[in-house]
């Protein structure tokens, strides 16, 4: 069974990587969660002016990168020519580790290739980018440990009913939100997943409960951005499938794991 949707597990799955200490989306930055230890990873996933699948957060690569601009505007050899570790930094600006060590914007392709065998979560960022993120998925016969989500309820139209593991869609959350506050049972779910905060735009979102309603039929939930330990373990024990962290060397102690040692990354 993919461990991501099973109920009863208790997983760590490394948000956009190890991204509190290397740069988000990267393949450094996934090649570092697994090496911690973490069950898989999640990311997100855009489509360049060209149609390519592109491993990236925002709309635009002025926060992660030395260029500025939008991703659907730029050719993946313009996206490729930027330097996606320029931005980081993990001490306030004081330093920035990854400055030209070669940390590129990732193909969705490769970051598949690079992790052949690795349970993830992607997130369609942008509904365009939906039959180029599925070609690539059966290209690497990846879809049997791939879960997909989107807020984009275009792309979530898109992705029912083609044999692909989804989490539940905004709306079904919103009606998940409901369904608890009036005690009652789940429904007859169209998901394998849920994949939601324990706090959307100020608002306190009940998925222990969610948790509790879900678990009858299969369906997991898991939870994100969890980066303190405390919350961690609340969560797990009220019933949360996997804690999504962006930084899972914290995380897996928790569950009596000791985390792996980063090698060293090779040249680029």
């Amino acid at each position: 069974m993919f461990r991501f949707l099973d109920p009863t597990q208790r997983l760590v799955i490394a948000h956009r990587g190890n991204s509190m200490h290397a740069p988000e989306d990267t393949l450094e930055s996934f090649r570092q969660g697994m090496a911690l230890g973490a069950d898989g990873l999640e990311f997100d996933v855009r489509l360049s002016r060209d149609g390519v699948a592109v491993v990236i957060h925002d709309p635009t690569v002025d926060r992660t990168t030395n260029g500025t601009g939008a991703v659907a505007t730029q050719t993946l050899a313009e996206l490729r020519a930027l330097d996606a570790g320029y931005r980081f930094t993990a001490d306030s600006g004081r330093t920035f580790p990854y400055r030209g060590r070669g940390v590129r914007i990732p193909t969705l392709d490769e970051a598949l290739a690079a992790h052949p065998d690795t349970p993830c979560i992607i997130e369609i960022k942008a509904a365009e980018a939906t039959e180029a993120v599925i070609r690539a998925l059966d290209a690497h016969n990846a879809r049997s440990r791939v879960l997909l989500g989107s807020f984009s309820d275009e792309a979530h139209a898109r992705l029912r009913g083609r044999g692909l593991q989804i989490t539940a869609s905004r709306p079904d959350v919103i009606a998940l939100f409901w369904r608890a506050l009036a005690f009652r049972g789940a429904g007859a779910p169209s998901y394998q997943a849920c994949s939601v905060p324990p706090v959307w735009k100020h608002l306190p979102v009940p998925i222990t409960r969610f948790a509790r309603m879900l678990r009858p039929r299969g369906i997991p939930v898991h939870a994100w951005t969890i980066n303190d330990p405390r919350e961690a373990r609340r969560l797990w024990d009220g019933g949360i499938s996997a804690v999504l962290s962006d930084d899972p060397g914290t995380m897996l102690p928790l569950l009596g794991r000791t985390p792996g040692v980063i090698p060293p990354a090779e040249s680029q």
